[in-house]
């Protein structure tokens, strides 16, 4: 595509999608929800729609007004982890098996850039970073009437070495904890084999989706294999936890959690009961039941929706408003800022120039305009746009100037491939040795609206490409079946270095062994520069770090190890018929994706309409 101005209609009328899209039916993407109908045709706010399940007999009798209605998890409208309590059993989604039930010892609001202390008091390291006293909360009990305190946190702790590399956040913790200890009730003592400046922030604290979830010892002690403990069992009073909500009707269709009116924190003064009295949770099925439930006011909040669909829906009900209230872009930017990841131990993709070349043949606000309606942010970096991040990005400028991670420039894409003794056949496609390059994108059905589009330029631009959504497409991304991969970062949040971790040798496993992270990539000097990195405490005020992130960032440029392409936007549709409050761009208390782990602050937030 030689024209960057061609506009939406232009590019689908003259690529037709050739092939770009026909994978996506034949790799299963059968699943992958149809184009909405046209606003006009969609349901009217006072249509009949797919009804909201009727509370089961047994349970109490709470009116609609008092009860929240979420639609998240589940495949193709069904629960796949029902009576899965413990967080650390496959299967059981973590913190997202019962919304609101787990509490952190610290909470971080990103939006509101806000540490927030919660069943801990505070912290304090060693001045040498290899030691942490972590000050728990007086009066913190679990849903059981037993204390919350330093021994469940020691013995969580310490279950992760034990149990390791089977739990969550165990590899890490075994790795890294030289031991773990109750001082008293109050105090825990952490002591790490090396500097862990960070530790606080990466393990103690939730944000989106990180954080260690609490076990209760009292439960938990003499378990020989925790991941296969399911903590379910309503007679025994199972799941048992610290959070205001507990699980009391549980079915793969729906499952209710009922507000507990003695949860700790308001029986001290800590904190007010949060006022929805009932959660209902709804398993995800479509994009269109989503859409058409909340606009029938038959549910409050649910995924994010994809760009056209969130338009559609805020557009048939005046109550229904996202992050930026009812104005484009309909949506907050997430932690999970998308590039293009390569296996880079696979040719042609092991070489930065073929890269590069990937990178150039892309033409980034056409896809925006194509794909998103224009409604999308474009992103240099592979970190997202949060306010303690900024400074990072900004001393990026120069970096960025020299390698320009937004420049569509097929000509020079076509020299770095012509450098490597490629040449254009007969139909206009990259061979070597008589041999084409293999570039299909491997995605989600969360990516069918730029991944085609994306497909479609680098064909035109000599790419044998095409957008491919396989049901095992996550497992061939980890295992390094897939060579060009779209997906996000969930890594840095107020820090770049944990972004830039994820390139480290450490998490390098060889094409064929299933990897954390996709890009497979190997540098002595990179990883040198990271472990400086990891032993010092990070602040954009310190010249020693900003340093040794713009040397290793350099790195990054220059090796195009991703290739960026978008912030991702999280487009929520809130509802405000019932409920009020809803964090919105003027209102930045915190994300609002009730999925992450800083639910709790979301639900203390919400008030009756």
């Amino acid at each position: 595509m030689k024209d960057p101005h061609f506009n939406r209609r232009d590019f689908l009328r003259l690529s037709g999608m050739t092939s770009a899209g026909v994978v996506l039916a034949a790799c299963g993407g059968g699943d992958t929800p149809a184009a909405p109908a046209p606003a006009a045709d969609a349901p009217a706010a006072d249509a009949p729609a797919v009804l909201v399940p009727a509370e089961a007999e047994g349970l109490a009798d709470i009116p609609r007004e008092d009860t929240l209605i979420l639609m998240m998890g589940g495949i193709d409208g069904q629960y796949q982890n029902v009576g899965l309590g413990n967080p650390y059993t496959p299967g059981s989604e973590g913190h997202r098996a019962v919304t609101a039930a787990h509490e952190p010892l610290f909470y971080y609001s990103a939006f509101a850039d806000e540490f927030i202390p919660w069943l801990a008091t505070g912290y304090e390291y060693s001045e040498d970073f290899t030691e942490l006293v972590v000050s728990i909360r007086e009066g913190v009990l679990w849903s059981d009437g037993e204390a919350f305190n330093a021994e469940d946190v020691a013995f969580t702790l310490n279950t992760l070495i034990e149990q390791a590399p089977t739990l969550r956040n165990s590899s890490e913790v075994n790795a890294w904890i030289e031991s773990a200890e109750a001082v008293d009730d109050l105090t825990v003592r952490i002591v790490f084999y090396e500097p862990r400046p960070r530790f606080h922030f990466s393990h103690l604290t939730a944000k989106f989706d990180t954080g260690i979830y609490w076990l209760p010892e009292h439960h938990f002690r003499g378990i020989e294999d925790v991941a296969s403990f399911e903590f379910y069992d309503p007679e025994q009073g199972w799941p048992v936890y610290t959070g205001p909500y507990n699980v009391v009707l549980w079915s793969g269709e729906q499952q209710f959690l009922d507000r507990r009116d003695d949860w700790w924190a308001a029986q001290i003064g800590f904190a007010e009961l949060p006022e929805p009295r009932r959660i209902l949770m709804l398993p995800w099925s479509s994009e269109e039941r989503a859409a058409q439930l909340i606009i029938n006011n038959e549910l409050d909040a649910s995924l994010d929706l994809r760009a056209s669909t969130i338009q559609q829906t805020v557009s048939q009900n005046p109550n229904i408003i996202t992050h930026t209230e009812r104005e484009l872009p309909m949506g907050y930017i997430d932690w999970w800022p998308t590039s293009l990841w390569f296996n880079t131990e696979q040719e042609p993709f092991n070489t930065p120039d073929t890269r590069w070349a990937v990178s150039y043949s892309i033409n980034r606000e056409q896809m925006l305009d194509v794909a998103l309606e224009g409604s999308g942010i474009l992103t240099q970096l592979p970190f997202p746009y949060y306010p303690p991040l900024m400074p990072y990005i900004e001393a990026a400028a120069p970096l960025l100037e020299q390698y320009d991670t937004s420049a569509f420039d097929p000509e020079r894409a076509a020299e770095l491939m012509e450098g490597q003794g490629y040449e254009r056949d007969g139909e206009g496609f990259w061979v070597r040795d008589g041999n084409r390059i293999p570039a299909v994108i491997h995605g989600f059905g969360i990516f069918n609206d730029i991944g085609p589009v994306l497909a479609e330029q680098l064909r035109q631009n000599g790419f044998e490409a095409e957008y491919a959504t396989p049901a095992d497409s996550g497992t061939r991304m980890s295992d390094g079946s897939a060579n060009i991969m779209l997906f996000g970062h969930g890594g840095s949040i107020n820090d770049p270095f944990d972004t830039l971790d994820m390139y480290t040798s450490k998490h390098y496993r060889p094409t064929g062994e299933p990897a954390p992270y996709y890009s497979r990539y190997q540098n002595p000097e990179y990883d040198e520069i990271l472990n400086q990195m990891a032993a010092r405490s990070p602040s954009p005020d310190d010249p020693e770090y900003m340093d040794l992130y713009l040397a290793a960032l350099e790195i990054y440029l220059r090796d195009a190890i991703d290739v960026p392409i978008q912030q991702w936007l999280h487009r929520i549709p809130m509802n405000q018929t019932h409920w009020a409050n809803w964090p919105t761009e003027n209102n930045s208390y915190v994300n609002g994706a009730f999925w992450h782990q800083t639910v709790g602050l979301l639900l203390a937030g919400l008030t009756k309409a």
